[in-house]
């Protein structure tokens, strides 16, 4: 029964497979699964149930809450899977999973198709050359995509759309199908619980609710982990008035991560991190003003810093020599200047829309212009307030740009996230597994299938969208493929396993004491002193992830440093996450709120634990303008082009990290041109 605040209700509840999360991965599975679990109930016999639990909102959860202006995965009917892959591998300086790039590369379009039959605004070209936006769809929009309709491009992968209720029209699809009974809101699943008689299977999870006093405890056959990237584990940019302001959502805590790491399952890549250039102070988007405006960045003195320091992009072959450079590398072009005293950097949107108006009508400017403001209105509403604080016409007055904070996501271009299993055909099944492992053909890589796609290296736990590591570029239509392709993976094992029955190997009463700790702190010692903020028997969760942010900053290459480290700063950093791991079990909680930053720092500082431990581990400097180790600032294509893994055991609290082989399954080839002599 519920009592007083720190005594709250235990409601448990059995399910065959769960969801955790609400972002587009989660709306992809939610939306894919009932179809497949009624042919489950009709073919195999097989009644399956399934819950979603999500922290926030359906409508507006996930890092496409506010909306987008473009979906940066398209493949369309003229282009090729195989080619979305190379861009995939390059952007990530050669180290990819092709067969997970492949396999979404093929099936992502159907995703997009839906979208637009949900009523979402795609911009299309007419048969007459016309472009319509979203403003005038469906009216004179053409053509649905899948009927050959041709949508505007930003850039070869990108489509334009009006994507201000993006997430509220792919969420409504998704509770639709998945049904209202089926779906809980406002509560937030903390931690995975090993099954107690396979302690490399998942059977359970528990969390509370950010509204009631109540911990929810579930049991399952499966579950699709997709909780979203890692934001703030590193001081941002934008402090004191701005605090709170980052380029990726901040409600998104590692919580993927860590969770998958407790529970056993194999890392890849947490390495991996993306530092985007952005509009300053708002983090404003920048891809459309580069792709459909045809912008260009410069110095201080309206140099174009691309072209003045390509040079530079010949210290890294082949990656410097694609039609298009890894990201990392154009950041690394961008922070020469900045070292080098040639800033800040600007945005040439002025020279960008005076261009336009050499070939456009008046009213197509006004029109151009329009859209300048509504790529902003769709995702960053923020940067139109900044602009219109500090006075910026972008017509007139070109804006700044910066390097962000670094983020750990796995959908975007970054590929940080958990070992998954890819596609059957695509890929070669687990030699142990194999019945016929004598009969794998050579050149499919093994070990990187076993059987059920999407499913890590713990049986039952499955993940999508930021989760799945070592494939980038997903965005928001990928993570909802994924999702789909998840779901069906979780139906088939669900009938595989019909007749197995989970068995927590923690009791629920260990469980609720574990979630409401902080609780228990703050109520044991709060009237230790009379200010409640200053307590030596605990800690706030405001200030434990200010000193999180400053460790990450200073010694694990943030901005401080210029994305600068080395083996001795990532030594130090080591020693005090140990410490801020011990300091972090005296965190308080006041409130329910309390308690949710409370979690969410303790899945911060496990997720920034392990990005530390890789890139202690890879001494390379892989990712150039992302982050560079100082005392091995090349790139080591003999040594270091492979995956770098990680697997953590709870019971010890130590990681093991190891290397695992690369293997290109499409050509690369086709991406490079000769390098400049």
């Amino acid at each position: 029964m519920a009592g007083t605040f720190g005594n709250p209700e235990v409601v448990q509840e059995e399910v065959d497979i769960l969801l955790i999360g609400g972002g587009m991965a989660a709306c992809g599975a939610a939306y894919e699964i009932m179809p497949w679990i009624q042919a489950a109930k009709e073919e195999a016999g097989v009644d399956i149930k399934v819950k979603l639990v999500d922290k926030a909102a359906m409508d507006r959860s996930g890092a496409v809450a506010q909306g987008l202006s473009a979906i940066n995965t398209y493949i369309g009917s003229e282009q090729d899977p195989a080619d979305y892959a190379r861009m995939v591998s390059n952007d990530l300086m050669g180290i990819t999973r092709d067969d997970l790039a492949y396999d979404l590369g093929r099936n992502v379009d159907d995703s997009v198709h839906l979208f637009e039959e949900w009523g979402l605004p795609i911009w299309k070209t007419l048969d007459n050359g016309e472009r319509v936006d979203g403003a005038t769809w469906p009216k004179e929009g053409g053509k649905l995509l899948k009927d050959g309709g041709k949508p505007v491009r930003s850039g070869k992968w990108q489509i334009m759309i009006n994507g201000e209720s993006y997430k509220w029209i792919v969420a409504e699809a998704a509770k639709k199908a998945l049904g209202s009974d089926n779906i809980q809101e406002r509560v937030f699943i903390v931690k995975l619980v090993n099954d107690a008689n396979d302690k490399n299977r998942v059977a359970g999870a528990v969390g509370f609710s950010v509204r009631e006093d109540k911990v929810y405890v579930y049991k399952f056959k499966a579950c699709l982990l997709v909780a979203g990237g890692c934001v703030n584990i590193f001081r941002p940019r934008s402090v004191g008035e701005g605090q709170g302001r980052a380029w990726y959502p901040v409600w998104n805590a590692g919580s993927t991560y860590t969770m998958a790491a407790e529970a056993g399952a194999e890392l890849t890549m947490m390495e991996n991190r993306f530092v985007p250039a952005r509009f300053k102070d708002g983090y404003g988007p920048v891809g459309a003003w580069f792709l459909l405006f045809k912008a260009q960045a410069t110095n201080a003195y309206g140099e174009v810093y691309m072209q003045k320091n390509k040079e530079l992009l010949n210290d890294y072959p082949p990656y410097g020599q694609a039609a298009v450079p890894a990201s990392c590398l154009r950041n690394h072009l961008m922070l020469k200047e900045m070292k080098e005293g040639r800033g800040p950097i600007y945005m040439d949107t002025v020279t960008a829309l005076a261009k336009l108006r050499e070939t456009l009508s008046p009213r197509e400017v006004k029109h151009l212009e329009a859209e300048a403001w509504e790529d902003f209105l769709d995702m960053c509403v923020g940067q139109c307030g900044i602009w219109v604080g500090e006075n910026v016409e972008p017509e007139k007055k070109n804006s700044e740009l910066m390097p962000t904070e670094p983020y750990l996501l796995g959908s975007h271009s970054g590929c940080c996230g958990i070992w998954a299993s890819g596609p059957d055909d695509v890929g070669a099944p687990t030699t142990e597994e194999h019945p016929e492992k004598d009969k794998i053909p050579a050149h499919l890589p093994q070990g990187w299938n076993w059987g059920y796609r999407g499913m890590t290296t713990v049986k039952g736990l499955f993940t999508a969208g930021d989760g799945v590591g070592a494939s980038g570029h997903k965005f928001s239509s990928g993570s909802h493929t994924e999702g789909r392709l998840a779901a069906q993976s979780m139906v088939k094992f669900v009938i595989d396993n019909k007749d197995w029955k989970p068995e927590l190997d923690t009791s629920v009463d260990s469980l609720v004491e574990e979630i409401y700790r902080p609780v228990r702190t703050f109520m044991e010692h709060k009237d230790y002193t009379t200010a409640i903020d200053v307590n030596p028997h605990y800690i706030t969760p405001r200030m434990l992830q200010f000193r999180l942010q400053k460790i990450m900053d200073e010694y694990v290459a943030g901005v401080a440093t210029y994305y600068n480290t080395n083996g001795i700063m990532l030594g130090i950093a080591e020693e005090k996450l140990g410490m801020l791991k011990e300091d972090a079990l005296k965190m308080r909680a006041k409130d329910l709120h309390e308690l949710l930053r409370a979690w969410e720092n303790y899945h911060r500082i496990l997720t920034a634990e392990a990005h530390m431990k890789h890139i202690q581990f890879r001494e390379e400097s892989r990712y150039p303008g992302f982050y560079y180790r100082t005392d091995h600032n090349y790139v080591d294509e003999e040594n270091w082009h492979c995956f770098v893994n990680s697997v953590y055991d709870k019971n010890t609290k130590t990681w093991t990290v190891f290397k695992r082989a690369h293997k290109d399954l499409v050509d690369k080839s086709k991406l490079f041109k000769p390098a400049a002599h």
